[in-house]
């Protein structure tokens, strides 16, 4: 039997490593754009309300350019959600997603899937509408 080379061995831990580009990328990278921020300044504003960890510039960036990352535990994901001004929840669901290959909207139709990703940009009062709309259309189950 040949022995595993070290490429082969390399290739076989890449199928168990953290996917480095995906959805809790996406979102960090493009939140701190919308904000406007630097990258010190959004390292200076990611910290955990809870504990005061704080996330260090050096792990956004590797982050955001697509490099190894241990992903974050909630400390981290709630220093992230402080600096992106978004809800933990959101972070949350990316980062299960890309990390762990979790999907927060389990459903049999991925157009449904892309109504709820749209919801979380309407402002709260026309969440609200819609909701009561949907309500009309089809009665909430009890």
């Amino acid at each position: 039997m040949a022995s595993m080379t070290a490429h082969d061995h390399m290739s076989r831990d890449k199928s168990s490593e953290p996917e480095q580009n995906g959805p809790f990328r996406e979102l960090v990278r493009r939140r701190r754009a919308e904000l406007n921020k630097s990258l010190d300044q959004f390292a200076a504003a990611a910290v955990d309300p809870v504990s005061g960890e704080h996330v260090k510039r050096g792990w956004i960036h590797r982050l955001e350019t697509g490099q190894p990352v241990t992903p974050p535990g909630v400390r981290q994901l709630r220093a992230l959600a402080a600096a992106c001004e978004l809800p933990l929840e959101q972070l949350q669901d990316a980062a299960g997603s890309q990390f762990h290959g979790v999907d927060p909207l389990i459903s049999g139709s991925t157009e449904a899937k892309a109504y709820v990703h749209k919801l979380d940009r309407l402002p709260a009062e026309q969440r609200e509408r819609l909701l009561r709309l949907i309500d009309t259309l089809v009665p909430p189950e009890e």
